[in-house]
């Protein structure tokens, strides 16, 4: 079966791709895509990795000799057939790394544009409903030019979300901005994340904001796609680079299960048993993503007692991995969710940790507020 006669067979709640470019420069992107088109899709990858010119091509903005491209079941781009939708025919949205804004015009009419571009008909999301999603319904008089960064990258995500798009690309929408900044906007993006059924295809370099987001992760190498699948299996795969390196870490999908007020501590349930953090404004039963760095993982043999450390899960021991001479990754299995620990090679050899072994994980509170 060729290529693209396999890409053509996929199921309408797939995004499917196949593209081939080369370069002058000498890079190359040689990529075959077969991700969910629903949730959030992370195009993960070092500088250079081909995570735009890829979101480029998934755009019409570049186009691949040979390429193919299926979104939900509607084929964008088939060039066996001589296919291809040019980009201002493509229902979708693009947020870049700059918010673009038009300077001239007000907040407001900056949303209203992205909802003026779509026929009435086709209209799937009101203008109300976007600028409630981002928060900036106090800002509809202003003009861009009064804007800090991040409200500037909001009223850009919220005119894409007023075209109705069918598929959301962001390009990396928070590097230009600072620690304080991307804390304000990262829970808009939360929000977008859990409201809307909008699948977004979303690129960045930073660990961080993959984890507090993706479903799916795509790690591109120099062009090429080195893994993919859901976000918490590759994360802590010992046999990637995202389980190396001081941001190596393991997402928690946990429920709220209780707070406790003079002690204000939240209480949270998952499959591994309960954790608390510090207090937080959030009802019973919602959902919250814990990203867990390895390096604030200790292993021991048995429960301790006399310790500040409150959260003690029981896990079992997938794998070791020296990352430094002295330095070891060890992959731990807690009721199903994945988690990493850093720990010396001392410490391995005391424990005898091996695969197959029981332990338990110990997490500090306060290392749970990403």
């Amino acid at each position: 079966m060729s290529g693209r006669t396999a890409l053509a067979a996929q199921p309408p709640d797939r995004l499917a791709g196949r593209f081939r470019l080369a370069y002058p420069s000498g890079f190359a992107l040689d990529v075959e895509l077969d991700v969910p088109a629903r949730g959030v899709v992370a195009l993960f990858g070092a500088s250079g990795s081909g995570k735009t010119t890829l979101l480029r091509c998934l755009a019409g903005l570049e186009r691949a000799r040979g390429g193919f491209l299926s979104v939900a079941g509607e084929v964008w781009q088939d060039e066996a057939r001589g296919q291809f939708v040019p980009t201002f025919r493509r229902p979708l949205g693009y947020v870049f790394q700059e918010a673009s804004l038009f300077p001239h015009l007000s907040v407001r009419r900056n949303v209203d544009y992205g909802r003026r571009r779509v026929a009435p008909a086709a209209r799937r999301v009101a203008l109300e409903q976007a600028i409630g999603l981002l928060g900036i319904g106090s800002l509809l008089d202003r003009m861009p030019g009064g804007l800090s960064g991040g409200e500037r990258q909001r009223v850009a995500i919220a005119r894409a979300l007023a075209a109705s798009p069918r598929l959301l690309l962001m390009d990396e929408p928070l590097s230009g901005l600072d620690a304080r900044r991307k804390g304000e906007i990262l829970p808009y993006l939360e929000r977008l994340h859990g409201e809307l059924e909008i699948p977004l295809v979303y690129v960045s370099h930073q660990a961080d904001e993959v984890a507090a987001l993706a479903d799916h992760l795509v790690l591109l190498e120099e062009g090429r796609v080195a893994a993919s699948g859901p976000l918490t299996e590759l994360l802590t795969r010992l046999d990637l680079p995202l389980a190396r390196g001081d941001g190596a870490a393991a997402v928690i999908e946990a429920t709220v299960a209780a707070h406790d007020e003079f002690y204000h501590l939240t209480y949270l349930d998952f499959p591994a048993g309960r954790v608390s953090i510090p207090r937080e404004d959030l009802g019973v039963g919602a959902r919250r993503r814990l990203r867990v760095l390895a390096r604030d993982v200790s292993i021991t043999l048995a429960p301790q007692t006399g310790t500040s450390i409150l959260n003690v899960l029981p896990a079992r021991v997938t794998g070791l991995v020296e990352e430094r001479p002295g330095q070891v990754t060890v992959g731990l299995d807690a009721a199903g969710t994945a988690l990493l620990a850093r720990i010396t090679a001392k410490s391995v050899a005391l424990l005898d940790l091996r695969e197959g072994k029981s332990v338990f994980a110990q997490i500090k509170g306060m290392a749970l507020l990403d």
